[in-house]
């Protein structure tokens, strides 16, 4: 394997396990020792990647975040190949927010624990607050979108829409991966009440 490849390889590893870490037990359990451990491989080697624990924190929060940004890229690419309206793509996008699954719960609290990191930490605070702002754009861009093609209102104020849906998919996901009966549904109803507040319209983007 190329050293280029081999370093990217390493670096992954090992951000799997912390990944896997937090998922299992929480990030009181990431240390140097036990990540090592979770990826085969020494101590010495982490530390030559990664020299301080949130530097580990913050590339599995990078890969976290990777990862549900192409979930979300392929759900936008398919629902535009078979035609659906910008509603149903948007709530399918948000839904891969929320932990309704195993992968997804495991995401989350990565999420959650870089997010409460970030609160004592500039740097990583600053990065939180990047990833936070991008959504928001994306959400902004899809409204405006929904504008064009007639799913929604020309006068309504997409900022204040797309930080609606942000709060609301965000709030959703705490109280699913709290694990309260039926927290599930009630996410999926509510998120679809808000999409239906937003988008209006008739889609004419498709039309023939």
């Amino acid at each position: 394997m190329p050293r280029t490849a081999d370093h990217a390889h390493r670096r992954a590893q090992i951000t799997g396990a912390v990944c896997e870490l937090i998922a299992d037990s929480g990030l009181g359990s990431v240390t140097v020792a036990r990540t090592a451990a979770r990826a085969g491989m020494s101590v010495g080697l982490v530390q030559h990647y990664f020299p301080s624990k949130d530097d580990m924190l913050l590339h599995a929060f990078e890969r976290v975040s990777g990862d549900v940004a192409a979930r979300v890229a392929d759900i936008v690419r398919t629902g535009a190949r078979h035609e659906r309206t910008i509603a149903e793509i948007l709530g399918a996008a948000l839904a891969e927010h929320l932990p309704l699954d195993g992968p997804r719960r495991a995401e989350f609290r990565v999420i959650r624990t870089f997010a409460g990191r970030a609160l004592d930490n500039p740097a990583l605070a600053e990065v939180d607050a990047r990833a936070g702002a991008a959504m928001h754009a994306e959400l902004v861009r899809a409204v405006g979108n929904g504008v064009e093609c007639g799913e929604v209102a020309p006068d309504l104020d997409a900022d204040a829409a797309a930080a609606r849906l942000g709060a609301v998919t965000e709030g959703l996901a705490t109280r699913v991966h709290r694990g309260s009966p039926g927290a599930a549904e009630l996410a999926r109803a509510v998120l679809g009440a808000e999409l239906a507040s937003v988008f209006t319209g008739e889609c004419r983007q498709y039309a023939r």
